[in-house]
């Protein structure tokens, strides 16, 4: 499996770590793109994507989402498995 991209806004994020914490849990490898720090990412993420809140996950570019989704990352892993 691609990994897939969580974007955040750094470690003082809460529910950016939380979301890493389960996706390392669930074995699902991820790339880590801080958006205050790559203002290109930051423009992907709410201009094309519209969300307005991390963390973002983007698997591909129809499968996507924001905030803590343990239910979306079971999902995932599901399909690993």
């Amino acid at each position: 499996m691609e990994p897939v991209t969580v974007y955040t806004t750094g470690p003082s994020c809460v529910k950016c770590t939380m979301t890493k914490r389960m996706l390392d849990g669930s074995g699902i490898p991820f790339v880590e793109v801080n958006v205050r720090e790559n203002p290109a990412a930051y423009a992907y993420i709410t201009e094309e994507l519209g969300y307005s809140m991390a963390p973002v996950v983007v698997v591909d570019e129809q499968d996507h989402w924001c905030d803590v989704r343990p239910d979306q990352i079971d999902r995932i892993a599901a399909h690993l498995s």
